[in-house]
């Protein structure tokens, strides 16, 4: 897998990335989903320079002009809940793209900190060959990632698969690595050391699911 760093090079993504994580500033869900769909074009613009690309003759009121112009089939899912606010930045820059969703969370069967992934709800188009973009803000164990993966995979096989993702842990980052076909590319703001006991990411910036929409049951 191809890991692409984005944060290793500072730029204006290190105030989006101060933002989410600042536990004051985070209590605002609008600028937290706002700053979340920021980022996700932030790798989108990034992530579009590794697409393939045509020449096309455009027609202006002047005259014409040549353009070099993406030529991929492209599908964008998004994991729920956390997932809509990165997806909406991924949106906003390939909006030809055909969408899909899908459901994982985390289910503690002997409530206690032991955990499974359940997938439960998948919307998509046809996925076969196509471009495969994957957005998760959090990739804390990686488990989510591919128990999603392999749920898709029921469904059709893609051309390529590009996961995008906020925030990770470099234990999640190797697990996904480990389990990814070796042609994927992740494309990540930034990577932390470590996850606590209970799976989340150190210093992280919490649970981005209900910083953005607010405590669930």
């Amino acid at each position: 897998m191809t890991i692409h760093h984005i944060a290793e090079n500072n730029s204006v993504l290190n105030t989006f990335l101060s933002e989410i994580r600042d536990q004051t500033i985070q209590k605002d869900s609008l600028r937290f989903r706002r700053n979340i769909e920021r980022i996700g074009e932030i790798l989108s613009y990034e992530l579009s320079k590794t697409l393939s690309y045509s020449n096309e003759n455009i027609t202006t009121p002047l005259g014409t002009k040549e353009v070099q112009l993406s030529t991929n089939d492209l599908v964008l899912c998004s994991i729920l809940r956390a997932g809509l606010p990165l997806h909406q930045g991924l949106l906003n820059y390939f909006d030809k793209a055909e969408n899909a969703f899908i459901s994982a969370y985390r289910h503690h069967p002997n409530n206690d900190q032991d955990f499974e992934i359940v997938v439960e709800y998948f919307a998509s188009p046809e996925i076969e060959n196509k471009t495969l973009l994957l957005a998760d803000p959090m990739l804390a164990t990686g488990q989510s990632l591919v128990a999603v993966y392999e749920a898709i995979k029921k469904h059709g096989i893609p051309k390529e698969i590009h996961i995008l993702a906020v925030i990770g842990a470099k234990e999640g980052v190797d697990f996904v690595a480990d389990h990814f076909p070796e042609n994927t590319h992740l494309w990540i703001a930034t990577i932390d050391d470590s996850l606590n006991e209970k799976g989340y990411i150190i210093p992280g910036l919490g649970d981005a699911g209900d910083l953005a929409f607010g405590q669930k049951l």
